[in-house]
């Protein structure tokens, strides 16, 4: 079910600016390997996750020293459970989690402690989600006392983002690895008035092989320019695999920007904000954030549409549940609404949408038709936006906006000519940015990518919306705000 406002939404006096964006399709990662062995015994690693693709294997860290059996490594596992462990030629100690990692709007704390001079064995591997320790596990292997880990720490290569060929899908940000040093999680977040748990700085020291990735560089080298940039003084930077400038995102802990939920029928990559679809089908897809108040601004990009076969509807939808192709992927060759008939939704659950293929086809409860409307092609950008103040919604086409009549005379800022005049929100109706990706004959191919404000594609202008948030390919009208938790907050 979708949420109003996506996890990890509590603001703090401690800000986390950026974030790494993991595409696994990429194969991307970094590495480094030290030049001595540090303290194998005792080390903490501090990070925040945001998951995108899930049942799916995915490493978080790992080491490698030749031989795909002897390793320090987590992972999330296909059964969304949380893997760690440490081998030679078998676990010297391993733990499986029995809770399930399958919220893809949420950050989730990781924080791992080693101490193997403890003498309760129980104390020797520590695991904390949110703060709190893990102690129901479905495999729980204690070390031995002063076991070395096998790799972590030593000369060898270390890696993040990757295990043995499995890679990381989502989001990482604030990774500390403190090198000699058993910590808690008080050391880097804290609980807030409301019972969430939130980061903090860490003001401590990091040992030899210790490090520090903040993500605010967006160089590809091994250096303090580079997106693998350690920030703790040591200088232990990372080598950057198939990661970009666009990777480095402003979607944080301290600010969770709206993804896509993923969707059955719908591929979803570059963390839930870009999608293809080729099935002979209808399938829609919509945001992590449900909007009742305020005004809105988002925006999506034309990739790749193939000919006359423009099946692409944008725009918002309430109750997405009541929807079939939406809630759970099951579309149909002919109905784009899931209500039976073709260009109809309930007066209950109306959708706003537009769409640019050769019959310039629009519907908004009311099945209204515009034959006058601008059709799509590949790089148009798409945009939007939704004022719940007064009930209205914009949409532009490369920066113009189409009033209802098809007139470029559409204007949000000032409220004039809008291209839909919707129902008011509701407790029973919610608004979340969806699409409708389409069908055609020959099942042709179409990619999308959205922006909520921290894109997953090249800006060629960089606009930002009234609260310094966000970079957009348009200005953002004034008034409206990217849709992340600091603007919720704000002005949801």
């Amino acid at each position: 079910m979708p949420t109003l406002v996506a996890s990890s939404s509590i603001a703090t006096q401690y800000e986390i600016s950026n974030s790494l964006r993991f595409n696994d399709g990429d194969s991307a990662k970094l590495s480094r390997t030290p030049s001595s062995a540090g303290n194998r015994q005792t080390w903490t690693i501090s990070v925040w996750v945001k998951r995108s693709t899930l049942t799916t294997g995915q490493g978080i860290f790992s080491t490698y020293s030749g031989n795909a059996n002897i390793n320090t490594q987590s992972a999330f596992q296909s059964n969304d459970k949380l893997n760690f462990y440490d081998a030679t030629s078998a676990y010297q100690w391993r733990f499986v989690t029995n809770q399930l990692f399958r919220d893809p709007s949420a950050w989730y704390n990781l924080c791992y402690v080693s101490d193997t001079t403890q003498s309760t064995a129980g104390d020797r591997i520590k695991l904390y989600i949110n703060g709190s320790r893990v102690t129901d596990f479905e495999v729980a292997l204690n070390p031995d006392q002063n076991n070395n880990t096998a790799d972590w720490n030593a000369d060898v290569l270390h890696n993040i983002g990757e295990h043995n060929g499995e890679f990381f899908d989502g989001y990482m940000a604030e990774f500390h690895n403190i090198d000699g040093q058993a910590l808690t999680p008080s050391d880097f977040g804290e609980t807030d008035d409301n019972g969430v748990w939130i980061p903090k700085a860490y003001t401590g020291s990091y040992g030899t092989n210790g490090f520090y990735l903040e993500f605010k560089q967006t160089g590809t080298g091994t250096d303090a320019n580079g997106i693998g940039a350690d920030t703790s003084g040591n200088d232990n930077h990372f080598a950057v695999t198939n990661l970009a400038a666009t990777d480095v995102t402003t979607d944080t802990p301290t600010n969770n920007f709206a993804i896509l939920l993923p969707v059955y029928g719908v591929d979803t990559q570059e963390g839930n904000l870009k999608i293809s679809h080729g099935r002979n089908y209808w399938d829609g897809i919509y945001a992590s954030i449900g909007l009742t108040t305020g005004k809105w601004y988002w925006e999506h990009k034309i990739d790749d549409v193939d000919g006359d076969n423009r099946r692409v509807i944008g725009g918002i939808v309430s109750n997405p549940e009541t929807y079939p192709h939406m809630y759970d992927g099951k579309g149909t060759t002919s109905d784009p609404t899931g209500s039976g008939t073709y260009g109809t939704v309930s007066s209950a659950s109306p959708s706003y949408m537009y769409t640019g293929w050769a019959t310039n086809y629009i519907f908004d409860g009311t099945s209204t038709y515009q034959s006058t409307w601008v059709d799509l092609d590949d790089n148009d950008v798409l945009g939007f936006a939704l004022d719940l103040d007064n009930n209205k919604f914009f949409m532009a086409v490369n920066g113009t906006y189409i009033a209802a009549d098809g007139g470029s005379d559409g204007n949000p800022a000032t409220g004039a000519n809008e291209t839909f005049d919707i129902a008011a929100a509701s407790n029973s109706r919610v608004y979340f940015p969806a699409a409708v990706l389409g069908w055609s004959s020959n099942t042709s191919s179409t990619t999308l990518s959205w922006n909520f404000g921290n894109p997953s594609f090249a800006i060629s202008s960089g606009n930002a919306d009234a609260s310094g948030y966000g970079d957009f390919e348009y200005a953002v009208p004034s008034g409206f705000y990217a849709i992340c938790t600091k603007n919720l907050a704000e002005f949801g």
